[in-house]
């Protein structure tokens, strides 16, 4: 019986560890965004998910249905006004913005001698430029708080390795890195923490191929299968918490040890 009031009392712990925080989670219609905003609500937070796509509105109601609450915006995160428009928002609704978590991305891919400039714009403006439209525009409250965590979602791809047909993608991945380390720098006095997350091979929407290659890529993970989506969002959650507050400008790798090989 004590044993099992003793496993009790640590789920409430857990479960408060974010308790009341304000999170803003971008790309959050499906895949690893979706995953990370209904963990950060299952840990106590309120969240302001956004995306291109209605899909978000779906995930609030997920949110709600399990006891959380939130706002859902859409937003392009390629257009500054729109991520100062989901800052504001966030600030007359809740007074406060505590978690940053920039995911939005695409994932497109293109031989390079192929690739147009237009597609290359593309990617580096979503992946890329729509972190820094975001991050400017929560900052502020940030530093004037003198607290915040701000999660920038990179890649293996990039930062560690390099994969073919890839380019832009590769080089908006590592500049998030980048990114993140300076920024972490220039916001460390404030009490703002920054840290990077990159995924290696994760399942999701995104990552659909055939049969013979998933099974490929599943044969070269050391830990024996794919990442899922709460992978990576268990490491944002901690990122997210004051169990993190003495990690920043860091680029932490959730793969199954792929990249060890």
């Amino acid at each position: 019986m004590e044993e099992g009031l003793s496993a009790k009392r640590n789920v409430d712990v857990k479960m408060a560890q974010l308790e009341n925080r304000i999170a803003i989670v971008t790309g959050a219609g499906q895949g690893i965004g979706k995953e990370i905003a209904l963990s950060l609500a299952r840990e106590g937070a309120k969240l302001i998910i956004t995306d291109v796509t209605d899909q978000i509105f779906e995930v609030l109601k997920e949110i709600e249905a399990s006891g959380g609450e939130g706002l859902a915006i859409k937003c392009d995160v390629t257009d500054p006004a729109e991520g100062i428009d989901v800052a504001e928002k966030t600030l007359a609704k809740y007074g406060r913005v505590d978690v940053l978590v920039n995911n939005a991305g695409v994932y497109p891919s293109k031989p390079f001698v192929e690739m147009t400039e237009e597609e290359w714009d593309r990617v580096l403006r979503i992946n890329l430029r729509g972190v820094f439209h975001c991050t400017k525009a929560v900052i502020p409250k940030m530093i004037e708080m003198k607290y915040g965590k701000i999660i920038n979602i990179s890649s293996i791809v990039g930062s560690v390795v390099g994969f073919a047909n890839l380019t832009h993608y590769s080089a908006s991945k590592a500049g998030i890195v980048g990114f993140t380390k300076s920024l972490a720098l220039e916001v460390a006095p404030y009490g703002v923490n920054v840290n990077a997350v990159a995924p290696g091979p994760i399942e999701t929407p995104g990552t659909r191929m055939d049969a013979a290659s998933y099974e490929q890529i599943r044969k070269a993970m050391p830990l024996g299968r794919w990442g899922l989506p709460r992978d990576v969002a268990n490491l944002v959650v901690f990122l997210s918490s004051n169990q993190s507050d003495f990690i920043t400008g860091q680029c932490i790798i959730v793969d199954g040890g792929y990249t060890l090989q």
